[in-house]
C-alpha cells in the first residue's frame, strides 16, 4: 500500500480528513458525546459511563487530542478533557460548507 499524498490536497482538506478519521470509531463518538453532555471537563468518569477499559479509553482520548478535537489539562494525577472550541467550530464550519456544496438533482443517475 502506498503513502497518501497529502501534499496534493489543500490544508483544509487535510485538516478535515484528520478530524474525521479521529472521529471514525464508535467509542470516540461516544467519548465526544459524553464530554459534550457533561458540558464541562471530564476527569476519569468515562470508564464508568462507557464500560470500556481505562487503557482503551486513554488510547481513544489520545487520538482525539492528537486530531485537536479535545484538549486536556493535568489535575493532580488525572487528566481532564473537554472539547477544543476552536477546532470544534472549524469542524462544524467545514462540514456545513461541505454538505452545502451538494445540490439535489432529480435527473442524476
Amino acid at each position: 500500500m502506498g503513502l497518501t499524498k497529502t501534499e496534493i490536497f489543500t490544508e483544509e482538506q487535510n485538516r478535515l480528513a484528520v478530524m474525521l478519521k479521529a472521529m471514525a470509531h464508535p467509542a470516540r463518538i461516544a467519548i465526544l458525546q459524553e464530554i459534550i453532555k457533561a458540558n464541562a471537563c471530564i476527569c476519569g468518569d468515562l470508564v464508568t459511563e462507557l464500560g470500556l477499559a481505562q487503557p482503551t479509553i486513554s488510547q481513544h482520548l489520545k487520538e482525539l487530542k492528537n486530531a485537536g478535537l479535545i484538549q486536556g489539562t493535568i489535575d493532580g494525577v488525572s487528566v481532564c478533557y473537554c472539547i477544543e472550541p476552536k477546532a470544534w467550530k472549524l469542524l462544524q464550519q467545514n462540514l456545513n460548507s461541505f454538505f452545502s456544496m451538494y445540490q439535489d438533482k432529480a435527473d442524476c443517475c
